[in-house]
């Protein structure tokens, strides 16, 4: 299942999961920014593995990095209007393959037992499901 959306992700875009959700992350955040640490635990990857895809996300246009005048070894990520583009023109077909992979195989029973797992898992890691963004998968 996970291959399938790597594998379209690659073929489509041209890009690895990481990186579209980082993309995704930065484009749901306040300002379209977040730190470098909470772009990390959000995406649940080590600082370093950030830092080298926010690099190559830098290189490709689609996201920049910003020093926090508060505190000089911070930074934040931001994404740019054209990471915003290639997130508008990579989400049909991430989100079309997402459903033909998992949830074109669930019973309408199992999608709501899946999302009763995945909202408690979100509440007690401090976040949060959005249901109507579930509800259109």
């Amino acid at each position: 299942m996970s291959s399938r959306i790597e594998q379209q992700l690659q073929r489509d875009a041209g890009i690895p999961h990481t990186y579209y959700e980082i993309l995704v992350r930065l484009s749901e955040a306040p300002g379209n920014r977040l730190r470098m640490s909470e772009l990390a635990v959000a995406t649940l990857g080590s600082r370093s593995r950030l830092s080298h895809a926010v690099n190559r996300l830098e290189q490709n246009g689609w996201v920049k990095r910003e020093g926090i005048e508060s505190d000089r070894r911070g930074q934040v990520a931001i994404l740019t209007e054209l990471g915003r583009q290639k997130l508008i023109d990579t989400a049909p077909g991430h989100v079309e393959e997402v459903r033909r992979s998992i949830f074109d195989a669930l019973t309408p029973e199992q999608v709501e037992h899946l999302y009763d797992v995945c909202a408690t898992l979100a509440r007690h890691s401090g976040d949060t499901v959005d249901r109507a963004a579930w509800e259109r998968n």
